[in-house]
């Protein structure tokens, strides 16, 4: 039987994007432990559109 935990999937979307008007976005999935950081996160990811590594943040 599976744990019921505080994990829970997470949105991250990019934000230098949002700001450079093209077309598309950056997004990805991915999840995190809501007791030990309660606040959204932020990482560096990879935007394919853009070409280079942007700071993400977690939507939602």
């Amino acid at each position: 039987m599976a744990k019921k935990g505080s994990r829970v999937q997470v949105i991250m979307e990019c934000t230098e994007h949002k700001t450079s008007g093209l077309p598309g976005t950056s997004r990805y999935i991915t999840t995190k432990n809501k007791k030990n950081t309660p606040e959204r996160l932020e990482l560096k990811k990879y935007n394919s559109i853009l070409k280079k590594v942007t700071v993400h943040k977690e939507i939602k």
